[in-house]
Parts: C-alpha cells; sequence; structure tokens
C-alpha cells in the first residue's frame, strides 16, 4: 500500500496555486473572509463547542435507561430498548451528512456550525419535556439535524492550522468529544446525587449551555470560507462529494477504519450505564457511580489522548491507529469481566483514552493523506460512518444483549476493535516490506 505524499502547508504563495488549480477543475474562488484568524483562538472556540455538544449527549447515553423508567417504559423493556433508543439519533442525520458539508462550503461553515447547537437546545429541552416513549423517542431523532458540525469544524481549523502542527491540532480537538462525554455523566451526578435535582434539570441545563454556545460562536469565531466555493446544486454537489470521496481508494480505508472503531464502540456504549447498575448492586448513589465510569474514567482518558497527536507526528498516525485498535479492544474485554465499579472505571480509563486516539489518528489521516482539492469534502464526510455505525452498532448490541445479557455487547465489540486492529498493522506492515523493496 503506497501511501499519499504529503501536502505541505498553506502558504501565501502555494494557496493561490491552490485556488488556481481548483478553480479550473470547476470551483469559483471564495474571497479570504476569515483567514486572518488564529488557529489557537478558532481552535479553542471549536473546542468549547464540541465539548458541550458530548456533554448533553453523554447525558443522555448515561442516563437513558433512567429516562426510560421515569416516562413509564416497562422494566423488562428496559435492555433492549436502551440500544434501539441509542440507534435513533442516528437515522435522520444519516441523510443529511453529505449536505452539511455542501451548505458550509457553498454558503457559510460558520452558520451550519451554529444550526447544530441551536438544534442541540432544541433537542435537550425535548428530552426534559417528554412524558411518554414515544415523545422521549421524537426528541431522539432530532439529535439527526443536531450533528454534521465536526467535519466542518475540522475542515476550519486545517485551513488555518500550520503543516506541522496538525497532528497536535486534531489531537487536542479529538480529545474534546471523549472530554465531553466524560464532563457530561460527572455534572450529572453532581445535580442528582449532591444538589438532589431531578434528572430533567441535567436536560435543562445541556439547552441552555448549547444557547451560550450559539453566542460563543457568533461572538469569537470567523467564518472560515474555504479557498474554492463550490458551485452547482445542492443536490449535485452532494451526490458529486460522496461519489467523489468515495471513489478515492485512501478514503475508503480511513472510512472503514473509522467505521470499524465507531461501530465497536456504539455496541458497547449504550450499555454501560446498564453494567454500572449491575455492579453497583442496588446500592443509593446511581447516578455517582456511572458518573465514575461513564465520566471520571473517560476524563481521565480524555486527559491522555492528545499524546497520540505528537507520537503520530513521530512515529505515523496509521502506527499508533493499530496500536489504539488493538488496545481498545483488550479493554472492552476487561471491561465485560470487571469483577467491581471500581476495576471497570479502571479499566475504561484506558478504554477512554485509546478510543479518543483511534478518532484523532483517523482525522489526522485525512488531514495529510488526502489530495488538498479534496480534502474539505472528505473532512465534512468524515463522520459518515459515525451514522452508519451508530445505527448499526446500538441495534446489534440489543441483540446481543438479548441473547447474553449486559456484557454480550461488550465481548462482541471487542472482536470487532481486535479484527480492525489486526488489518492495520497487516496493511501497515505489508507497505513497509513495500517500500522496503529494491525497484525493478
Amino acid at each position: 500500500m503506497t501511501l499519499r505524499t504529503t501536502p505541505p502547508a498553506t502558504t501565501p504563495g502555494n494557496a493561490a496555486s491552490a485556488r488556481d488549480e481548483a478553480i479550473r477543475a470547476g470551483g469559483e474562488h471564495a474571497p479570504d473572509r476569515g483567514r486572518d484568524q488564529g488557529w489557537r483562538s478558532l481552535l479553542l472556540v471549536y473546542a468549547i463547542t464540541s465539548t458541550v455538544e458530548a456533554m448533553g449527549v453523554a447525558q443522555v447515553f448515561s442516563f437513558l435507561p433512567t429516562r426510560l423508567r421515569e416516562v413509564g417504559l416497562p422494566e423488562d423493556q428496559i435492555l433492549t430498548f436502551t440500544g434501539l433508543f441509542s440507534s435513533l439519533i442516528f437515522v435522520f442525520g444519516i441523510v443529511l451528512v453529505p449536505f452539511w458539508g455542501v451548505w458550509a462550503d457553498k454558503y457559510s461553515r460558520r452558520a451550519v456550525i451554529v444550526r447544530s447547537a441551536v438544534v442541540e437546545a432544541v433537542v435537550f429541552a425535548g428530552v426534559a419535556l417528554a412524558r411518554e416513549p414515544w415523545q422521549l423517542a421524537a426528541s431522539l431523532l432530532l439529535v439527526g439535524f443536531q450533528l454534521g458540525n465536526t467535519g466542518v469544524m475540522l475542515a476550519a481549523l486545517r485551513d488555518v492550522t500550520p503543516r506541522h502542527r496538525v497532528g497536535t491540532v486534531t489531537g487536542l480537538f479529538g480529545a474534546t468529544g471523549p472530554l465531553g462525554f466524560a464532563l457530561g455523566p460527572v455534572l450529572g451526578a453532581v445535580m442528582i446525587d449532591g444538589l438532589h435535582l431531578p434528572l430533567t434539570d441535567v436536560f435543562w441545563l445541556g439547552s441552555l449551555l448549547s444557547l451560550a454556545v450559539v453566542a460563543l460562536l457568533l461572538l469569537g469565531s470567523r467564518d472560515i470560507r474555504p479557498a474554492v466555493a463550490p458551485v452547482g446544486s445542492v443536490l449535485a454537489l452532494a451526490r458529486r462529494a460522496v461519489s467523489g470521496v468515495l471513489a478515492d481508494p485512501a478514503v475508503r480505508r480511513i472510512f472503514l477504519i473509522f467505521g470499524v472503531s465507531v461501530l465497536a464502540n456504539q455496541m458497547s456504549r449504550p450499555y454501560l450505564p446498564l453494567l454500572v447498575e449491575r455492579l453497583h448492586g442496588g446500592q443509593p448513589n446511581l447516578a455517582s457511580a456511572i458518573s465514575l465510569v461513564a465520566g471520571v474514567a473517560f476524563l481521565v482518558g480524555a486527559l491522555l489522548s492528545p499524546l497520540a497527536g505528537p507520537l503520530g507526528d513521530r512515529i505515523g498516525f496509521r502506527s499508533v491507529l493499530a496500536g489504539a485498535l488493538l488496545g481498545a479492544g483488550v479493554a472492552l474485554l476487561g471491561m465485560a469481566v470487571a469483577p467491581s465499579v471500581a476495576v471497570l472505571a479502571g479499566v475504561t480509563v484506558v478504554y477512554a483514552a485509546l478510543l479518543a486516539a483511534t478518532q484523532a489518528m483517523v482525522f489526522g489521516l485525512v488531514a495529510v493523506e488526502v489530495a488538498p482539492e479534496r480534502r474539505s469534502t472528505t473532512l465534512n464526510l468524515v463522520l459518515l460512518p459515525l451514522y452508519v455505525a451508530g445505527i448499526i452498532g446500538p441495534t446489534v448490541g440489543a441483540a446481543a444483549a438479548g441473547v447474553g445479557g449486559i456484557p454480550a455487547p461488550f465481548l462482541v465489540a471487542a472482536v470487532v476493535f481486535l479484527v480492525g486492529g489486526a488489518g492495520v498493522a497487516v496493511s501497515l506492515r505489508r507497505a513497509r516490506a513495500a517500500r522496503s523493496e529494491p525497484a525493478g
């Protein structure tokens, strides 16, 4: 397997030539609005945005079984519907995946990102207001209109980040998702077990924080326009974006790797609160126990994960990726057989760090291996595997849980991780062997 030549950093000299080449390919030059915003300030704004979103989504995942009980779902249906309701988050989103990137590049990246924060506020308010299972399901379906901002933020960051900082920036930004997933349950536990507030107040706070992010984006970020704005109808551009990206063998490989990691995580993640509940044994302060595993443990893991960025810059993104996938599989096996909440939390720290490293390495591969004229589109579509796996994963997890109980989704997900990691390791070894062979 031959890797692409690493694209050079965007500089005033080569940016002009890149624009000229892309314009000849069918685009039109976009004004350089927002290009004077430094990558540090933009990273800070986007990091806060991503963290707040992840906090709210994590609270939905962590407290979904409890919320299902509150809206009247029978106890014997909790195990199955935890997985099925988790898959609802991605049902509408998969149809809109190609369009968010097109709308962002054609009209405004900032508007698409702000749209996501606005919908977040509506979704979390809907979860708080739900009084029946169908109302909760309808609120979760709306998440499909919320997603689609990560790739847009990545594309904007890549446009303003020097090449030698790409690994570090993608590592830091990649850590914001796990960081938010860690902080969400911790904050929820403080509100429920510490302040004795109802669970609905957790979601109301998420809604208010999302509105604050809207203000932050409007006041603290500029609209980073692509070097070349796409020309044509939105439908044609979306179709061209998907077909063009998936026609690239390098992109297909990256998307497949990312899909494997997301699929495995989505199989097991909805059942983590139920695994904690089983180990907790009906003792009081269940929310605190969930926050220890889904919150504190993921927080420590997220804080460790940025180390993967500089490591990827040094030894290669694929090498780090293979190790992270294999390590995550082993960690999931440990989670499935953990004898106590404390041990489960310790293993989850390792798993969270490796999971975040996997995502960061995927983003890094897109940033450095995909051709410049296709990079923005690819980054906009980089979470396409998330939507596919987000529907399949929880559904498979629900089936596994129905057959083998709560540990079953973790065992199946571990196998998926291990197979994916082995595949990356074998392909990397073949690529190195091919490069070492003498020409001719």
